[in-house]
């Protein structure tokens, strides 16, 4: 099938995806991008449909993963140069979108290792920041991201294009936090809080044990709550004129120091994601 024509159902369900509501009430969400796509297939995420336009693939390697996706049983559609560019997402579309159903995890589904490292993201509102805290998790060798709390969904299309897709790859859930510090409690695992009133560095803290490091909303930073039930509270050294990073820099900082920490430690490569 080729679609043509932009008053397509096809094309207007997936315009309509773009927005949370939809998303909500479906259970659908929409891949946008040759990464992102090939990195849910690798991560056993079926793709239902899968959109095409040759006019915008950059690379040749889209026909293997196109004949990959068909032969799991994804439908192909392949569209005009118009009507894809109205279905996507990107100001430079790439000519490959699926459309799949989003997943949970729960928390007693997430596979620790000996020495647990997780991010919490809690209240984090802009979907860019999320897609960037699970990248930058997935980078430094987290066991997992847990959100509580949150302000965005999962499946938001930014949250996908920033995390380049490694959402797909390690293990994400999201949950409540009174559930969450219940659960982290029974793992006997410590909360660090990053604080500009904290009198000890980032880098001066014990960071090699089982840690969940967790950092909170762009504006007001992490809740009382979670303050109060930190067991470790440090600071990020500011010496220019700028008080704060953002929340992607900051955990992006503590997560490396407790790779730093851990490394002599670790065997070679990365923690297994079961």
């Amino acid at each position: 099938m080729r679609l043509t024509s932009l008053q397509n159902p096809r094309v207007k369900e997936v315009i309509r995806l773009r927005d949370r509501k939809p998303r909500d009430e479906t259970g659908l969400f929409v891949i946008e991008g040759f990464r992102e796509i090939q990195r849910a297939v690798q991560n056993g995420i079926r793709p239902l449909s899968l959109f095409i336009c040759p006019t915008f693939f950059l690379g040749v390697n889209e026909p293997l993963l196109i004949e990959r996706c068909r032969a799991s049983g994804t439908e192909i559609l392949e569209c005009s140069p118009a009507v894809f560019s109205k279905m996507a997402y990107r100001d430079r579309p790439e000519g490959l979108l699926a459309v799949a159903r989003q997943f949970r995890r729960k928390l007693e589904n997430i596979p620790l290792s000996t020495c647990p490292l997780l991010l919490v993201a809690e209240g984090v509102e802009k979907p860019g920041n999320l897609g960037t805290l699970i990248r930058s998790a997935d980078a430094a060798g987290a066991d997992a991201v847990i959100v509580a709390d949150p302000r965005t969904d999962l499946f938001n299309p930014n949250v996908i294009r920033s995390s380049t897709g490694v959402v797909f790859a390690l293990p994400v859930a999201v949950t409540e936090a009174p559930l969450l510090l219940a659960w982290l409690r029974k793992q006997r695992i410590a909360i660090l809080a990053a604080s500009p009133h904290a009198t000890c560095d980032f880098y001066d803290a014990d960071l090699a044990a089982p840690v969940a490091i967790a950092v909170g909303s762009e504006q007001y930073g992490l809740t009382e709550s979670w303050m109060k039930e930190a067991d470790l509270t440090v600071r990020i050294p500011m010496r220019g004129q700028a008080d704060s990073l953002n929340v992607a820099q900051a955990a992006t900082l503590l997560l490396y120091e407790a790779l730093r920490q851990r490394r002599s430690s670790m065997p070679s490569g990365r923690n297994s994601h079961g």
